[in-house]
Formats: structure tokens, C-alpha cells, sequence
């Protein structure tokens, strides 16, 4: 399995959490994350989105289908993440658009084993695999991209 962790893009500060949209510098960073996404995921991933609009503006830019998973809202728990997503077992890419720091602790727990709070900045992905080896499921770091860097 191929799991894409997407922080939103750059949103508008203040007004109802849920509500608040990209900016224009958060649309540019949604774009050029879709383009590098979009030259590497296979033809057929799921696109899993928070219902917060800066979330849903962010997978939009994949230009793909999105499922608006409840739990995925801010506050969202590493438990659920990786259950939304179906880690390890579902087969294929899954991305998922959510916020800091849920996807951080999620990333943490993922790479480190451990609760923690790793930061991963607005616009930014880190994509895990999940693999079996020697009869051992194995996670491995395939990329951790910011937008900055594009």
C-alpha cells in the first residue's frame, strides 16, 4: 500500500475553522504538489479529504474524485486516519488530505513507532509505503515533498 499524507495548502486566517478557504499563495501550493502527485501516482488512487474547505480545496487540485471522510476534520486521530485509509491492507495509493498536527502524530507513528508530533509544513506530503519482507511487514519513507522545494 501506498499512503500519501497531504497537509492542506496555505489558508485564510480567522472565520469558522471549517469554513476557512485557501489563499491565493495556498492554491499555487496545492497546484504545484498536484503536479508532482500526479506524475507519480498510478492511474487509479483513492482521494481521501477532511470536510474543512482548505482540505477540500487542496485535494481538488488532483482533479480527481474526493471522499469527504468525517473523521479526517481537524482533531483527527491516528487511529482514524490509518482506518480511513485502510493501512496497511488496501491495495493501491490512497491520499489523504487532512491537517497538522493529526497527520503529523500519524507520521510519527508510522515512521518512528511512537506517539510524537512531528511537523509537516502547509502544502506538504510525506508518502509511506507499507511492504512485506523476509515475511515481515516493513513501512518505508518513498518521499517527503514541500511545496517550497517544487
Amino acid at each position: 500500500m501506498d499512503l500519501i499524507l497531504w497537509r492542506h495548502a496555505e489558508a485564510e486566517e480567522g472565520g469558522p475553522d471549517l469554513a476557512r478557504a485557501l489563499t491565493g499563495k495556498g492554491r499555487k501550493q496545492a497546484a504545484h504538489v498536484a503536479e508532482w502527485l500526479l506524475h507519480r501516482l498510478p492511474a487509479k488512487f483513492t482521494l481521501l479529504a477532511s470536510p474543512a474547505k482548505r482540505a477540500q480545496q487542496t485535494a481538488e487540485a488532483l482533479e480527481a474524485r474526493i471522499k469527504t471522510v468525517e473523521r479526517l476534520a481537524p482533531g483527527a486521530r491516528v487511529g482514524d486516519i490509518l482506518a480511513a485509509a485502510g493501512w496497511p491492507d488496501h491495495k493501491g495509493a490512497v491520499v489523504v488530505v487532512g491537517h497538522q498536527p493529526d497527520l503529523g502524530a500519524a507520521i510519527t507513528h508510522l515512521l518512528a513507532g511512537t506517539a510524537g508530533d512531528w511537523s509537516l509544513k502547509k502544502g506538504a506530503l510525506c508518502w509511506i509505503a507499507s511492504r512485506e519482507r523476509d515475511d515481515e511487514n516493513q513501512v518505508v519513507l518513498r518521499a517527503a515533498i514541500s511545496p517550497d522545494l517544487l
